[in-house]
């Protein structure tokens, strides 16, 4: 049952965002800080983090289809997939908290206690997440409306990110008077409380509007229905490879800029009592500049098909990110520039690719009979954890590789893999993932079509 297809009221698409801001409070904040803080602050080596973010990729093969098939089969006054917000929302920020808390252990004992608060994150972030997904499916029949609403969604998901690497590293100064430790508990306390309003404000704000006809709860024919979902399958690919993009060149960046740069943390401005240094003033322009981007991500889809414009930008931002293995450690404001210059052709892609997995839910029901919307969203949710995992992992390794050791100064060979790790990697992967769009043939003129007939 398909109801409401009109357009969708500014206050929904702005709650439906606000729960992807919600999410990056955290999810930003472990692409930038999370390897940084366990090598640097918790005293991990890069090879065990490396090895922890892979191992526990074991976990996510069972749990996330599986609350995707638990969302499908929820029935609630609240509808499938908005339940979720409202319940998982205070572990959600417990957990996130808790990997901040730094207790003191042993190293031994610090490694064991990553591994379980890390793993409960994921738990949590699975929990609340598969079903914020997929409720996108469900907010509207129309894929137009959809992909306005996932420009929202980014929007406010990019507004976190910049509020993250704009003022993690001046707050943690602040707040902890300059013990980084004290300082991050601080933060990351302050941001769990944002999360969980974020989530109930999108909990309260938004409708699900597609109902599924009954239908047979089978997970043989439901897995049987999202293998034969060929659109589905080409951007699990892509989303895997260009998630690995993603996590190797974030968490290369403080590295880059404390051990090539030469960022020691001294202010190059202050502002309302915080000092802003160069690897926050770098990350912060590069994120407005991506929020530009995404605000022209309609007008780009009216003049162009999804697939076309997802090849484009994505190859545009793996040169710009390739750019940097040539810019001199001294030429800070070319770096500025050509990061903002790539942020901006990057800015468009999340909203295209994410409408793009509504899509393929409805393709999925088309052709097959079949809606496992929450069960579509958590597949690609786990293809894009496994590309983050295998990231971080891929960047843990490179650092033991070329020799790094934490607050040392650095041998030249260490200093040629961090700048691998921040240019040439990503650039080679976001290629690899781009290459999976040529296969991908759901078009605007199919779109519409499976839009007609499965409201007929």
């Amino acid at each position: 049952m398909r109801t409401d297809a009109g357009p969708l009221r500014f206050t929904e698409k702005v709650g439906y965002g606000l729960g992807d801001g919600a999410s990056n409070f955290f999810f930003q904040t472990f692409n930038v800080f999370l390897l940084y803080y366990y090598t640097d602050i918790f005293g991990l080596s890069p090879a065990a983090v490396g090895t922890m973010f892979l191992v526990t990729k074991i976990i996510d093969v069972v749990t996330d289809p599986v609350m995707g098939m638990v969302a499908d089969r929820t029935n609630s006054r609240w509808g499938k997939f908005r339940p979720y917000l409202l319940w998982m929302a205070i572990p959600y920020g417990i957990c996130g908290y808790a990997m901040f808390a730094n207790p003191d252990f042993s190293e031994s004992g610090k490694l064991v206690y990553a591994y379980i608060t890390y793993t409960l994150m994921m738990l949590t972030y699975t929990a609340i997440n598969v079903p914020y997904s997929a409720l996108m499916g469900v907010i509207s029949p129309s894929s137009v409306e959809r992909l306005k609403v996932s420009s929202f969604r980014f929007f406010f998901a990019f507004a976190a990110g910049w509020v993250i690497v704009t003022f993690v590293r001046p707050l943690k100064t602040l707040l902890g008077d300059g013990d980084e430790v004290l300082g991050f508990q601080l933060t990351m306390l302050i941001f769990a409380v944002l999360s969980v309003a974020l989530f109930w404000i999108s909990f309260a704000t938004t409708k699900e509007r597609v109902v599924p006809e009954p239908q047979e709860r089978n997970i043989k024919l439901d897995f049987k229905a999202l293998l034969n979902n060929g659109p589905w399958l080409v951007l699990f690919v892509a989303g895997i490879l260009t998630l690995m993009a993603v996590a190797v060149r974030s968490g290369g960046t403080l590295y880059y800029f404390k051990y090539f740069v030469g960022d020691d943390g001294a202010a190059i401005f202050h502002l309302l009592g915080l000092s802003f240094d160069k690897t926050s003033v770098f990350m912060s322009l590069g994120l407005i500049a991506m929020l530009f981007g995404i605000t022209l991500t309609k007008t780009l889809a009216t003049y162009f098909e999804k697939r076309t414009l997802m090849i484009a930008l994505s190859l545009g931002n793996a040169v710009a990110s390739l750019a940097f293995f040539f810019i001199p450690a001294d030429q800070y404001w070319l770096m500025v520039l050509v990061n903002c210059i790539g942020s901006i052709i990057n800015g468009p892609t999340p909203a295209l690719v994410w409408a793009m997995y509504a899509d393929s839910a409805d393709y999925g029901e088309w052709k097959t009979g079949r809606r496992t919307t929450g069960l579509v969203f958590s597949g690609i949710q786990f293809g894009q954890k496994l590309g983050l995992a295998v990231g971080a992992g891929l960047s843990g390794y490179v650092l033991a590789w070329y020799g790094f050791v934490a607050n040392e100064i650095q041998t030249e060979e260490t200093i040629l893999g961090i700048r691998l790790m921040f240019s040439v990697f990503p650039a080679v992967l976001a290629t690899l993932g781009t290459l999976a769009f040529f296969f991908y043939r759901l078009d605007s003129s199919m779109t519409q079509t499976i839009e007609k007939e499965l409201a007929r």
